[in-house]
């Protein structure tokens, strides 16, 4: 059985230029998406919680839940922001929960259930709907260093799971939370809360 703690990794540098403005600072439900990216880590049994920010910094709530870290290339992509937030992470933490900050309809449950495949000696486990993979998706330390290789420019961790399929626990999580991506302002009238 794997030991070790599993952090999360809030991933919210981008700009949102779909969106008009970045993501990370967007109310959905009464409360900035950053924050509620938090509770959903948190909820799921992650700790710490570091969150990579860029875009947008300087207008986001305080978060003393978590420890910031700043993405200075951010425009680089979130390539760059993965591989950042997962060098920040202390030494004893043995994997991570990555998370985006536009899928406001995550639930704990999901984040539960690939934190129980990594228990259950998962090296990488990514969360699927409809068969579907997305997020969350948990990478065991061991992985890290592979992702100077996959995870350049836009591509977080998608094409080591593409690459290295031998890696992968899929883990279903139909009905335990949407992996609906908020893009635009449309995507965001049609979000219904929980």
């Amino acid at each position: 059985m794997a030991k070790g703690r599993v952090a999360g990794l809030l991933l919210a540098a981008g700009a949102g230029r779909r969106f008009g403005r970045p993501k990370a600072l967007v109310e959905f439900d009464g409360e900035p998406l950053v924050r509620r990216a938090l509770r959903l880590l948190a909820a799921g049994g992650c700790a710490p919680a570091h969150v990579v920010v860029g875009a947008g910094v300087d207008g986001l709530p305080p978060l003393p839940e978590a420890v910031l870290v700043h993405n200075p290339d951010w425009s680089r992509g979130m390539g760059l922001s993965l591989r950042l937030g997962l060098a920040s992470l202390p030494e004893d933490v043995a994997a991570a929960v990555v998370v985006l900050v536009d899928q406001p309809l995550l639930s704990p449950a999901a984040v539960r259930r690939v934190r129980a495949a990594y228990a259950g000696g998962a090296v990488v486990a990514t969360a699927t709907y409809a068969g579907r993979p997305g997020h969350p998706v948990l990478l065991g330390r061991e992985t890290w260093p592979l992702l100077d290789r996959y995870a350049t420019g836009d591509r977080g961790a998608r094409d080591l799971l593409r690459a290295r399929p031998d890696l992968v626990v899929r883990v279903p999580c139909d009905g335990v939370g949407v992996p609906l991506d908020l893009d635009t302002p449309a995507d965001l009238g049609r979000a219904t809360p929980p």
